[in-house]
């Protein structure tokens, strides 16, 4: 019925079937692996316990109270605004220099 040999010439045959199954079946491959992909993302952004305990909003307003305690403790009203050094100075000679300042500044 079909000869063997004229399907085996014809292009169609040769070059488009199996370029066709190379799309079609890397569709369906590339989707599974990117459904792995996604998978692990959703495994790893899963808390600990212990993280969900600190992220629970009746427990945050206890550790906003301690560090505006941690706060109250410093003084925030005596500091003073020291520049850094510019790329073309010499850093070393700078920061004595800042030194003797804040020390002869003290006494």
């Amino acid at each position: 019925m079909f000869n063997l040999k004229l399907l085996q010439k014809n292009k169609t045959i040769k070059y488009g079937i199996p370029m066709l199954l190379l799309v079609v079946g890397g569709s369906f491959g590339l989707r599974e692996f990117t459904q792995i992909r996604y998978d692990a993302q959703r495994f790893r952004k899963k808390l600990d316990p212990s993280l969900v305990a600190k992220v629970n909003l009746q427990k945050q307003s206890v550790i906003l109270e301690d560090e505006y305690e941690k706060l109250k403790e410093l003084n925030l009203d005596e500091w003073k605004n020291i520049r850094g050094p510019r790329p073309w100075e010499d850093s070393r000679e700078y920061q004595d220099q800042q030194r003797m300042d804040l020390a002869g500044g003290k006494d």
